[in-house]
């Protein structure tokens, strides 16, 4: 505690001590894409400016902080707008024991009788580091406001380099933030360094150092997961056997009571009635009466990243297709997962195509040309990708030729319609999938919506969406081009649902099921609303969410595949998803089946899972209670099989700080 004392001192005097200005650069995915700006007034003011721009979506924040003599803020104001645009005014103040804060998603008062530190709901990303000189200060643990609290934990030191210059950096974890600690690097000069997979802030000049702090940050991450996999895995030592359970057979969406299956090693071995199916003797016994045991749980919508795989798993999801990421970091994910040195579901994976340009998405992977498709194409095919994924800046008239240089590798093509080309076009050049239900309604407004690639592909479908009748000859026509072409659908409902319904202030829809389940400070983030509604549409955007539901049941009526993906909160969002396609008329039993073997057949693997069959797979999932009657029963996952190894999901939630 002495050694954390002296060095909680150094800190507070180094960043006393910083030069009157700091710039930081932004960078996603290794590309400059923003910066902060940090300088103190003469009265000791902090004023801050942090922009960065992602796809013409990005923040524009500006801060000014006054902290006391602990590093603790008696005054924030924030201004500016949002990630999504919406204008952000934000206040806080701590005066004589009386906190009080206003924000986009709240607004409260508190006596306060010890020290706290308000966290922002629109803050630049300087205050992780503002929070971690706070908790160096005060003996490493504080209370949170409005709620909960955090601690900081030192992990290791890292001397780094860049433009010839060295410096020694020194990584914490803080606790209380997140369902796992959030990291943030410091330094001796005062600065700091916030460093992920996808986005990092880091001193200008020092944007060379990043890759070496995040490895040195994924290795200490990594052996925390194993760990935890060590401590929450259980391999049977013989047979594992489920007796008089309500088996759902994903084949016909139907139920069978009194079920038995047996496991052994990674596979099932036998499936059938009680009666019939003996059980060897020294069989490790789980008794699921009442209960439903079904196969794993599919999202095919996921951008997976550290952590996510508790929450998939602990969901009931043992398999995911990621859509999009950084190449070096999925493969290593995925490797930790299929060793079982991290828990996480199989992963099949997306390689994701974009132009260049002001909107291209997140990656380092552009194809401008053919010759760069080809050897984009080429290179996936060669890791084992199973599909194609074309985003908004691809140049429409790629759209053929990447489509059958996939395909000629025997993979799937998918995507975003890119900007200036329909859906329609999209399907006639090869898709064999579209993600987003948004793509389908600007299908019908292409004579006001040509550029997809900026958020009016949000915006426009939001005001423009209640006004596209599903049972319209021009929708009717379009929906028998899918089925023609085959062609299926990864709606993604729950994303919209959150856009277009979701109101400052107002618990999320999508997570008012399990909020109370979570972190204080993830709870607080559902109060805060989807896009800006403009003055007048409040209605108009509730009603293009209902169209959309109304479009999902016409596709589905109409024989077009769905495959359920989430593209939001991993584990979480997929339960909502699948209420979501209830709630658009699917029944339940429907619903369980495109969630298992439906995707399974779609990605070809209906051969190896996606349903309860001897010779399969051990993946399986036993829900305390009956979602082929109702779907919202599948948030009671109680145990999870993924490759024949068991995890008890109440242990799971509990190492990320989730109630069962």
């Amino acid at each position: 505690m002495k050694k954390l004392f002296l060095l909680s001192i150094a800190l507070i005097l180094a960043h006393s001590a910083m030069a009157a200005d700091s710039r930081y650069t932004m960078l996603i995915m290794g590309n400059k894409a923003g910066y902060e700006t940090s300088a103190r007034t003469a009265n000791g003011e902090l004023q801050l400016y942090y922009e960065f721009n992602d796809r013409g979506r990005g923040p524009k924040i500006t801060e000014k902080i006054v902290l006391d003599k602990d590093g603790i803020p008696t005054r924030i104001e924030n201004s500016g707008n949002d990630y999504m645009k919406a204008p952000v005014v934000e206040t806080f103040s701590l005066a004589n024991g009386a906190a009080s804060w206003k924000n986009r998603a709240e607004e409260g008062q508190k006596n306060v009788s010890g020290k706290a530190f308000y966290v922002s709901v629109s803050g630049t990303p300087e205050e992780g580091a503002l929070l971690a000189r706070a908790l160096l200060a005060n003996g490493g643990k504080l209370a949170l406001l409005p709620t909960g609290e955090a601690s900081i934990e030192k992990r290791n030191e890292l001397k780094i380099q860049a433009n010839g210059k060295t410096r020694t950096v020194t990584q914490y974890a803080v606790n209380g933030l997140d369902f796992n600690p959030s990291p943030i690097w410091l330094d001796n000069e005062g600065n700091f360094y916030s460093i992920s997979a996808w986005g990092s802030v880091v001193p200008e000049g020092w944007e060379a150092a990043a890759d070496s702090m995040l490895k040195a940050q994924q290795e200490y991450e990594t052996q925390r997961s194993a760990q935890l996999a060590k401590t929450l895995a259980h391999k049977p030592s013989g047979t594992l056997a489920f007796v008089h359970a309500t088996l759902f057979d994903s084949s016909t969406a139907t139920t069978l009571k009194n079920s038995t299956v047996l496991i052994s090693g990674n596979k099932i071995t036998a499936v059938g009635d009680d009666a019939k199916v003996s059980v060897p003797a020294g069989a490790e016994t789980i008794d699921a009466g009442n209960m439903t045991l079904m196969p794993g749980l599919w999202d095919c919508h996921v951008h997976i990243g550290p952590n996510d795989g508790l929450l998939h798993m602990a969901a009931g999801v043992t398999t995911v297709r990621d859509m999009a990421n950084d190449i070096d970091q999925l493969a290593a994910l995925q490797s930790r997962f299929d060793s079982g040195t991290e828990i996480g579901p199989r992963v099949l994976k997306a390689g994701f195509l974009d132009g260049r340009g002001p909107y291209a998405g997140p990656t380092k992977v552009f194809a401008d040309t053919e010759d760069e498709a080809r050897q984009d194409i080429e290179r996936y095919a060669r890791l084992g990708y199973v599909q194609t994924k074309i985003y908004s800046s691809i140049k429409p008239e790629l759209v053929p030729r990447i489509a059958q240089m996939s395909h000629a590798h025997g993979m799937r093509v998918s995507g975003h319609v890119p900007a200036f080309m329909t859906a329609q076009q999209f399907i006639e050049d090869g898709a064999d999938e579209i993600q987003h239900m948004n793509f389908i309604f600007l299908n019908f407004m292409f004579d006001k919506v040509k550029d997809t690639r900026t958020p009016a592909r949000f915006t426009e479908v939001a005001q423009r969406g209640a006004d596209i009748d599903p049972s319209s000859p021009e929708v009717q026509k379009f929906i028998q081009l899918l089925k023609d072409h085959h062609t299926d659908l990864d709606p993604t409902l729950n994303v919209f649902e959150g856009m277009f319904t979701d109101r400052p202030g107002k618990m999320s829809a999508s997570y008012a099921a399990i909020a109370d389940r979570l972190p204080a400070q993830i709870r607080r983030g559902f109060f805060y609303g989807g896009i800006e509604v403009p003055d007048g549409m409040d209605q108009r955007y509730r009603d293009a969410f209902t169209q959309m539901l109304k479009m999902t049941k016409a596709l589905y009526d109409s024989g077009v595949p769905i495959v359920a993906g989430t593209d939001a909160l991993s584990g979480f969002a997929l339960h909502r998803e699948l209420e979501l396609y209830e709630q658009a008329g699917i029944p339940a039993p429907k619903v369980l089946q495109l969630v298992t073997l439906g995707a399974a057949r779609i990605m070809h693997k209906d051969g190896e899972v996606g349903s309860i069959a001897a010779g399969k797979l051990a993946d399986v999932i036993l829900v305390d209670g009956d979602p082929a009657t109702r779907v919202s029963d599948i948030r009671k996952v109680k145990i999870v099989v993924k490759d024949g190894v068991v995890y008890k999901t109440a242990d799971l939630y509990k190492a990320i700080g989730v109630l069962p």
